[in-house]
């Protein structure tokens, strides 16, 4: 798991977290389907805009929850970082898609998470989650059936706007 993924990893458990960390984690602000955040680790501030699926068919067996988030670390010159928690285990070796109003970006799994594969589309898939009207995201799970999350983009521009304010 890159550096990255786990920063994201702990950012996202202290979010939900009852322990006293959790206490570093503030909401920025609640945008429709869209939640932003800020929380301090060790490097400085770190802040994401984070959504859950309005829909996912079919469910896999074992699903947990799903979410996605668009990450900004200041202090290691990050931002628009997009990271998925699928809620299953990706097949391995396998690539899933996000598809953002007819705009598709290739995502790169691993174990039930997934990066875009080409991290210099950061920016783009950031704009164009503000600009959309629809977001899918496509992959396999480890038993090799195909599953799609429908996401909600109403509050995703807010959403940005408010962790692009704080961080």
């Amino acid at each position: 798991m890159s550096k990255s993924a786990v920063a994201l990893a702990l950012v996202a458990s202290l979010a939900f977290s009852a322990s006293a960390q959790a206490q570093q984690v503030r909401i920025l602000g609640e945008h429709r389907a869209w939640t932003s955040y800020a929380a301090t680790e060790g490097s400085g501030t770190v802040c994401f805009a984070m959504t859950k699926p309005e829909s996912i068919a079919p469910t896999p067996d074992g699903y947990g929850q799903a979410y996605i988030y668009i990450t900004n670390r200041p202090a290691e010159n990050v931002s628009n970082e997009f990271n998925l928690v699928a809620g299953f285990p990706f097949q391995p070796d396998s690539m899933a898609t996000i598809n953002v109003s007819g705009q598709v970006f290739n995502l790169f799994t691993q174990n039930d998470a997934a990066w875009l594969d080409d991290s210099g589309q950061s920016d783009a898939l950031a704009s164009a989650i503000r600009a959309g009207s629809s977001m899918v995201v496509e992959g396999t799970t480890a038993a090799g059936i195909k599953v799609v999350q429908n996401y909600s983009l109403s509050g995703a521009t807010a959403a940005q706007q408010s962790i692009g304010a704080e961080c």
